[in-house]
């Protein structure tokens, strides 16, 4: 039976994948705790050429296999110049937006010479002191790195071992409420790897072998456009993103729900997918919505781009504030496990 239980063992895990930095290009710590947690719940569970986990959940039929992605990439920033004054200018990985960031705590960490802490500022950050404090864009360019060493040029800085194209980390601040809420920096997507590990868990607790083959597919370039470009099973027809569901104006979804996506800005998801999940839900009597995404973009839609022939389909836990301070709750969680329970029939 699937409990609430698993919901909770879902939101733990995510919370441990959350205090592990990877920003897109910097995902090798991250896949190996991926790998390292499907392969203890006895999956068989293998890393990609590009550095994704790929796991066989198991299944009788592999002519009509399912595959399920979700994506362990976050939003971040690199190194793009050392500035004479010691700072450091950052261009960002994936849609980070400077003026969400600002005043964040930050690790960068060098190619060869460990990890150094700082915060991330506006330029000439002193309120008493910058009188277009208030009206000043933020942007990369307005915007840098503060360390906290004792740093007065670009020298000192390079001495320390920091150079350019070196990964730059924003602090998630993780926190599960008392209510249940779980609010962190990059939910999106890493809320999506713990649901997909609450439901390996599901399955492996009460011996299930689906009808048909279920794959899961870790990525971990998705918040740049390819995550889902490759690694496809021979037999998969159906491939489902299990990624952040939007809340926000216009949109049904709350963070207790799961998200149904019937369309975002790479066009509709398949109609047939869309109905079945639907259907699922009704069937579990999970808490859905079926919404309109209007800026999104999802690991499928990479698969089905890169020529895969397959049905797609989008879900996941509603979490608002996407791409900053982001908020979910455990009850989206239980709701988005009912669904993938549902449409597989265990």
């Amino acid at each position: 039976m699937m409990t609430y239980d698993y919901a909770k063992y879902a939101t733990q895990q995510a919370m441990a994948l959350l205090a592990i930095d990877s920003p897109t290009g910097f995902t090798e710590n991250a896949a190996v705790w991926v790998q390292n947690a499907f392969a203890e719940l006895g999956f068989d569970a293998k890393r990609t050429v590009k550095g994704g986990v790929l796991i066989d959940l198991g299944g009788e039929n592999t002519e009509d296999a399912l595959l399920l992605e979700a994506h362990t990439d976050t939003l971040g920033a690199m190194v793009a110049e050392i500035k004479s004054s010691g700072r450091l200018r950052v261009t960002r990985l994936g849609g980070m937006e400077a003026n969400n960031a600002e005043t964040e705590n930050v690790r960068v960490y060098t190619k060869f010479d460990g990890v150094y802490e700082g915060t991330f500022q506006l330029c000439n950050a002193s309120i008493h002191v910058n009188g277009d404090y208030s009206t000043a864009k933020r942007t990369f360019d307005t915007t840098e790195v503060v360390l906290d060493e004792n740093v007065k040029s670009d020298e000192d800085v390079k001495k320390l071992g920091i150079s350019v194209g070196d990964i730059v980390c924003f602090e998630p601040r993780t926190r599960l409420t008392k209510t249940g809420y779980i609010k962190s920096r990059f939910l999106d997507d890493k809320l999506s790897v713990g649901i997909l590990l609450g439901f390996a868990k599901y399955l492996k607790d009460n011996a299930i072998t689906p009808a048909r083959r279920v794959y899961v597919h870790v990525t971990v370039y998705e918040e740049v456009g390819h995550g889902g470009c490759a690694s496809v099973p021979a037999g998969v027809t159906e491939a489902i993103s299990v990624d952040m569901g939007c809340v926000g104006d216009g949109l049904d979804c709350t963070e207790r729900q799961v998200s149904i996506c019937a369309k975002d800005s790479g066009g509709p998801y398949s109609y047939e997918v869309v109905k079945k999940l639907i259907e699922a839900a009704r069937l579990e009597q999970a808490d859905y919505a079926v919404d309109v995404y209007p800026h999104y973009g999802s690991d499928v839609e990479a698969t089905l781009s890169a020529g895969y022939d397959l049905r797609h389909g989008l879900i996941g836990a509603g979490v608002y504030a996407s791409h900053g301070y982001e908020r979910s709750h455990t009850d989206g969680v239980f709701n988005t496990l009912k669904v993938l329970k549902g449409y597989l029939g265990v």
